[in-house]
């Protein structure tokens, strides 16, 4: 976990993301499961500065840490993300047409996200102290 540069910001962006195929299906089992982790760890066609952490794929939903540049809407990343792998999977496994009536995608409509920060008490102090930091009186430690 660094922090990183863009063109104007430095940032250290890192959500947790979680959502649910349509119904709360089940259906991340025996080799779709493994499929899906690989898919979700590297979907084509993301921006190159949003990178997929980490992944964990359960039978009724999906957990994943990415970092996203402040440029760019989680909202936006998160649609991408599951229209591709809903597209994808759909794709590899046919008997998820049926699973979901054919046309309609794989995926709950909605996602839950939360952001993955620094230690709290550690940004507390960090801003309490800033002053004395800028003049180089003091060191602290922020990963």
């Amino acid at each position: 976990m660094r922090f990183r540069k863009s063109t104007h910001a430095v940032y250290k962006t890192e959500y947790h993301i979680v959502w649910t195929p349509r119904y709360r299906k089940e259906i991340f089992v025996h080799g779709v499961k493994q499929y899906a982790e690989k898919l979700l760890q590297n979907i084509d066609g993301l921006d190159e500065d949003i990178e997929v952490i980490k992944v964990n794929v359960q039978p009724d939903h999906v957990h994943m840490v990415v970092v996203i540049p402040p440029r760019v809407s989680v909202a936006e990343v998160v649609q991408y993300i599951k229209s591709q792998s809903g597209k994808l999977l759909k794709t590899k496994f046919p008997f998820l047409h049926k699973a979901f009536w054919s046309r309609e995608g794989i995926w709950s409509r909605g996602y839950c996200v939360s952001s993955v920060g620094l230690n709290e008490k550690e940004i507390l102090a960090y801003v309490t102290y800033q002053s004395m930091e800028d003049r180089g009186q003091l060191k602290l430690d922020l990963g």
